[in-house]
């Protein structure tokens, strides 16, 4: 297999073209999938075809013809479809081993259900969908981080109906597989959040902690996993905290990114656990505020960029 990195252009109209540009200028290497058009403008570029290396020289383009010009922090429906189809053809080349590995830039999700009547919540979905995997799991990492939230784009007051045992159970096992086949830890750390502050004080602020996480905590490491918890969140994150697991599966969307967030907000990176193939994604959106005026910090795309090849390694060995 390909130890290619594919990169989608994502929309156009954000600091998706404006990042890969910059990184491959920083030094790193890979096969972006896009309009050449929409690349900024005096950017060194050569055309591939598919399955072959990226090589040195000018930036590695797989032609992507878009139906319009892209107008930074403009949005056009009418990109709808070329952005999806960007997508399904890294995910084509990846499933047939002629790359190693996928980095998606950001996607508008109403454009492209504006345009090309996109039904899916966002990038994570559709991926599970075009690999024919059912539930997947959301993963942000940095070198001092990694977190995972059971419950993601919800509103708050929906998250005590939604975390589930069977949803916190399902989470963790694919966080598990995922730290093994993926990151090389034979015996992943786990540790699970409480819901409630102080992780519910034996009931006094709540009662999900005793009834239902702490028995699911003790069963799975009855199993053998190495998972702990109901932690109170307040205190995980310390560093003292951070270095006693090695991933920490939290109960919904801010509980685990406030903290990653503050860390590193700059080299946060966005993976998919529970993927037939490897993908990653910065962890920002599309900036349209600052898109096309040569402000945008590829970091994050870099840090994604350097996590998926060493997570394709991982898989091959």
């Amino acid at each position: 297999m390909s130890d290619t990195v594919l990169v989608t252009c994502g929309d156009p109209a954000g600091i998706g073209p404006e990042i890969a540009a910059k990184a491959w200028a920083a030094g790193e290497r890979f096969v972006w999938i896009g309009d050449p058009l929409h690349l900024p403008t005096g950017t060194p570029w050569r055309e591939i075809g598919e399955g072959e290396a990226p090589g040195n020289g000018s930036l590695a383009v797989l032609r992507q013809d878009f139906a319009a010009s892209a107008q930074p922090g403009r949005p056009d429906p009418a990109n709808a479809a070329g952005v999806i189809a960007a997508i399904e053809r890294a995910v084509r080349l990846v499933s047939a081993g002629k790359a190693g590995a996928i980095c998606t830039a950001p996607i508008n999700k109403k454009a492209l259900k504006d345009g090309a009547g996109f039904a899916f919540p966002g990038h994570t979905e559709f991926l599970a969908h075009l690999a024919g995997v059912g539930r997947v799991v959301m993963m942000l990492a940095c070198p001092g981080l990694r977190v995972v939230p059971a419950t993601i784009h919800i509103p708050l007051s929906e998250v005590p109906s939604m975390l589930t045992e069977a949803l916190l159970e399902e989470t963790i096992r694919i966080t598990h597989a995922g730290l093994v086949r993926d990151f090389g830890l034979p015996d992943p750390r786990i540790a699970v959040a409480g819901l409630n502050p102080h992780a519910g004080e034996g009931g006094a602020m709540g009662w999900e902690e005793e009834r239902m996480i702490r028995p699911l905590v003790t069963r799975l490491s009855a199993e053998g996993l190495t998972v702990t918890g109901p932690w109170p969140a307040d205190t995980m994150f310390h560093a003292a905290a951070r270095a006693r697991y090695d991933v920490a599966v939290c109960a919904y969307h801010d509980q685990a990114l406030i903290p990653i967030k503050t860390i590193d907000f700059a080299g946060g990176v966005n993976v998919t656990l529970g993927l037939p193939f490897v993908r990653t994604s910065p962890d920002h959106g599309t900036a349209y505020d600052i898109a096309g005026q040569g402000r945008a910090d590829p970091a994050s795309l870099i840090a994604a960029l350097r996590l998926a090849r060493d997570m394709a390694t991982a898989r091959r060995t």
